[in-house]
């Protein structure tokens, strides 16, 4: 009989009739949201029209991308340029997300301490099907985090990797990469090796941590001939941190650079500015925006080493999206991606 030289329709025979590749097809099968809507509809009515016997599972991916995906991400304080910056940027990512539905729960935390932190976690995890964070490194936080974990509940940590009992994904900057860079363009732009005085935001920040440990390890290994200073904290507070630049440039005059790591910059350049400028003296910072820009132009800064906001907002949705895609034993995604450098020239 007639019927049983007939094939069953394939992938590829569904690729050909929809004019798309069969990778495509393959997309709308499995990964429906990374494939623009009028191609899945034209894939849909290939499948009508020769018969595939996916149709089905077809339909359910065309229909999938519609659901909404309830995401939470949970910033440092709000008048902080950099966080604000993020947060639109990270905002942008999930309304442009291909295949939308994206529901976005974007929260600052002004209390930064672990206690805090760690009822917002808490909270955050409760209205969201996964969640990016950016925290201390805290039992109490870790605590959290693993409650959260144990619901269901995909935890990302943004900047800075986390530690917990369960599995935390990442999305930042090689941060031993970022103070080795750092380390290196003082071996390059100092005249006379001296000292080097050293601000981060917390000792809590891990991404803080790696800068510095990063930036001591290659003085070590390249030039012994420098004198880092113990690192101070600012704990993110401009007013702290243009104290603590006052006093080093009192307590050791013969400092021949600042390395600023941490938060609170707009403190530091405040400092930097109030005293003679020194051509002799070189300054490395973190973060481009219009006030670290501003200290770039008229020769407060050196050199800056900054994340690309766009990239890591656009990053963060996606990594977001796999985590919750992949459910709670698929072990942890780690994205790292390179960063920028400014110099007075190029900006």
């Amino acid at each position: 009989m007639e019927f049983l030289d007939m094939k069953r329709p394939t992938i590829a025979d569904l690729a050909k009739a929809a004019g798309v590749s069969v990778s495509t097809v393959n997309r709308v099968l499995y990964e429906p949201e990374f494939v623009r809507e009028h191609t899945r509809t034209r894939v849909l009515a290939a499948a009508e029209e020769i018969g595939f016997y996916g149709l089905g599972t077809i339909k359910h991916a065309i229909k999938a991308p519609q659901m909404a995906h309830r995401l939470g991400v949970l910033l440092q304080r709000k008048e902080r340029t950099f966080y604000r910056l993020l947060g639109e940027a990270i905002t942008q990512a999930a309304q442009t997300y291909p295949g939308g539905g994206i529901e976005l729960t974007l929260e600052f935390l002004e209390d930064l301490t672990p206690e805090k932190v760690a009822t917002h976690i808490l909270s955050l995890g409760s209205r969201c099907e996964a969640i990016a964070i950016v925290a201390p490194q805290h039992p109490i936080v870790a605590d959290a985090i693993d409650s959260v974990l144990e619901q269901g509940v995909p935890v990302v940590s943004l900047i800075g990797p986390l530690t917990a009992k369960g599995n935390i994904s990442f999305v930042g900057l090689d941060n031993w990469k970022v103070g080795r860079t750092a380390a290196w363009a003082f071996d390059r732009m100092v005249r006379v090796p001296g000292k080097i005085g050293i601000l981060v935001g917390s000792h809590r920040l891990r991404n803080q941590e790696m800068n510095e440990s990063g930036f001591r390890s290659y003085f070590r290994e390249h030039n012994s001939g420098f004198t880092l200073l113990e690192p101070l904290p600012t704990y993110e507070s401009a007013v702290v941190a243009r104290e603590h630049v006052e006093k080093l440039l009192t307590e050791h005059p013969d400092m021949c650079g600042l390395y600023i790591s941490g938060g609170g910059v707009t403190g530091a350049i405040a400092a930097l500015r109030a005293t003679p400028k020194r051509d002799d003296f070189v300054v490395v910072g973190y973060e481009l925006f219009e006030d670290t820009r501003a200290a770039l132009i008229d020769g407060t800064f050196s050199l800056l080493i900054s994340h690309p906001i766009e990239r890591f907002g656009s990053e963060t949705i996606a990594t977001l999206m796999k985590v919750k895609t992949a459910g709670p034993d698929a072990g942890v995604f780690r994205v790292t991606f390179g960063f920028d450098m400014y110099g007075p020239e190029c900006i």
